[in-house]
C-alpha cells in the first residue's frame, strides 16, 4: 500500500483511540451520580499526566527508529485504558484509566508527525499532514456518530466496543506503512545525507532548551496555553449543561456535539493550507483566538439541544485551522535542529497545562455560580491569547512568514 494511504487509514482510525470515550465520559459518569466538580477533577488528573509525558514523549520519537512501534503500543495500551472503565467507574479506577489514557496518548502526536515528516520531508509536510487531520477529523465524526447511535440503542457498553474496534484497526493501519519509507533523520527534523552531521548542541538540546532557546515557539506555546485554558472545558460543560436541562438524550445528544463540531473541522483541514498560502501562520492563528471568546458568549446564552449548531461549528473552526498550521508552524520553526518533535512534543506540553486546568476550572465555575457563568468566564480567559498574539505581532508575523528554500538535497541548517 501507498504508505500516504496508509498514513492517512492510521489517522481515520486513531481518532477514536486518542479520543476514547472523552467526550461521552461526563455524561457516563454524571448518569452514575458524579457531580460536576468531580468530572473536572478527575479529567484534570489526566490532562496533567498527558502534559508530564508529552516532551519526553517527542524526545523518545527523534532518539528512536521504531517509530511505528510506539504508534502500536500507545494505541493498544491507551483502548485498554479506556476498556477499564467498563469495569468499574469508581473514583480511584476512573483517575488511574485517565492518567494511563493521557500518557500513553501522549505519544501518538509526535510520532504520527515525525512518520509523517519522515515519509513525506518538509516540502510535502504541509499538504500531507493537511489530509491527515481531515482524515482524523473524519474518523471523529464517524466514530462520534456510531458512538452515539450505538450507545442510544444498546446502551453505554457499545461505546466501550466500538473503541476497542477502532485500536485494532489503528494497529492494521500503522503494520501497512512500510518500514523502509520512513526517512528517520527527515523525521527529526535534519536534511539530506549530511544530517550525520548535526551539531551537537541541537542533537542533545532537553526539551525545554529547545523551547527557551526560540522566542517565537516560547510565544506561540504560551498563547496556545491561555486558549486550552478556556477551550478544553468547553464541550464537556457544554454537554452537561444540556443534559441538566434535559434538552436531550446523554447519548445522542454528546455524540451530536462531536460530529458537529468534528464536521466543520474537516471542511475547516481542507481549506487550512489554502489559507495559509492567503493570510500566512500568523493570520490563521488569529482566526482561531477570535473564534473562541465568542463561543463562549454563544455557549452562555444558548443552553439549549439546537444551540449546538453555532457553539460547536466555532469549536470546529478554531480546531479544525490549529490541528494543521500548529504542527506544520513547528516544523517551519525548527526545521534543521534535528529536535522538530521534541518541538511538537514541548508545544503540546505547554498547550496540555492549559487544557489540563481548564476541567478543573469549569467545573468549579459550573457548580457554584452556574453552566452560563462558567461559559462566559472561559471565554474571557481565552481572550488573553488574543492579547499575547497582537501585542508581539511584529516578532510573530516575521517568525511565521519565514519562507525556506526547501530541496531534496538541501544542505543542513546550521
Amino acid at each position: 500500500m501507498n504508505p500516504q494511504y496508509a498514513l492517512e487509514g492510521l489517522n481515520f482510525f486513531m481518532a477514536d483511540v486518542q479520543a476514547g470515550i472523552g467526550p461521552f465520559l461526563g455524561v457516563f459518569l454524571q448518569a452514575h451520580g458524579w457531580h460536576p466538580d468531580a468530572i473536572g477533577t478527575v479529567m484534570t488528573l489526566g490532562g496533567i499526566a498527558g502534559v508530564l509525558a508529552t516532551a519526553p514523549a517527542g524526545a523518545l520519537v527523534d532518539a528512536t527508529h521504531h517509530k511505528r512501534g510506539i504508534i502500536v503500543v500507545a494505541g493498544v495500551m491507551t483502548t485498554l485504558a479506556s476498556l477499564a472503565l467498563w469495569i468499574s467507574h469508581s473514583y480511584w479506577m476512573v483517575a488511574a484509566s485517565q492518567i494511563f489514557t493521557a500518557v500513553t496518548g501522549a505519544a501518538l502526536g509526535p510520532a504520527v508527525a515525525g512518520v509523517t515528516l519522515g515519509i513525506v520531508r518538509e516540502k510535502g509536510f504541509d499538504r500531507q499532514f493537511g489530509r491527515n487531520q481531515v482524515a482524523n477529523h473524519a474518523g471523529n465524526v464517524a466514530g462520534a456518530a456510531l458512538s452515539g447511535w450505538l450507545g442510544w440503542r444498546y446502551g453505554f457498553s457499545a461505546v466501550f466496543v466500538l473503541a476497542g474496534v477502532f485500536g485494532f484497526l489503528t494497529v492494521i493501519a500503522t503494520l501497512l506503512i512500510r518500514r523502509d519509507a520512513i526517512d528517520h533523520d527527515r523525521a527529526r527534523g535534519l536534511g539530506g545525507p549530511t544530517s550525520g552531521e548535526s551539531n551537537p548542541e541541537h542533537e542533545h538540546a532537553s526539551a525545554f532548551r529547545v523551547l527557551l532557546t526560540c522566542r517565537p515557539l516560547l510565544l506561540f506555546a504560551a498563547s496556545l496555553a491561555i486558549f486550552h485554558l478556556g477551550n478544553a472545558a468547553m464541550l464537556p460543560l457544554y454537554g452537561l449543561a444540556v443534559v441538566a436541562a434535559h434538552q436531550g438524550d446523554p447519548n445522542a445528544f454528546t455524540a451530536q456535539t462531536v460530529v458537529i463540531a468534528q464536521f466543520v473541522m474537516v471542511v475547516a483541514a481542507c481549506f487550512a493550507n489554502r489559507l495559509i498560502e492567503r493570510i500566512g501562520y500568523w493570520g490563521v492563528i488569529l482566526i482561531t483566538f477570535l473564534a473562541l471568546p465568542l463561543r463562549g458568549l454563544v455557549a452562555a446564552m444558548l443552553i439549549t439541544a439546537w444551540g449546538v449548531w453555532p457553539v460547536q461549528a466555532l469549536d470546529g473552526v478554531g480546531a479544525g485551522l490549529q490541528s494543521v498550521a500548529v504542527p506544520a508552524l513547528v516544523v517551519r520553526l525548527l526545521q534543521g535542529t534535528g529536535r522538530v518533535n521534541v518541538g511538537q512534543g514541548v508545544v503540546m506540553t505547554v498547550q496540555g497545562v492549559g487544557a489540563a486546568l481548564s476541567p478543573a476550572l469549569g467545573g468549579v465555575l459550573a457548580q457554584h455560580f452556574g453552566y452560563a457563568s462558567a461559559f462566559l468566564v472561559l471565554g474571557a480567559v481565552s481572550t488573553g491569547s488574543l492579547a499575547l498574539w497582537l501585542f508581539f505581532g511584529t516578532t510573530l508575523k516575521q517568525a511565521c512568514g519565514l519562507r525556506r528554500q526547501l530541496d531534496d538535497d538541501a544542505p543542513l541548517a546550521t
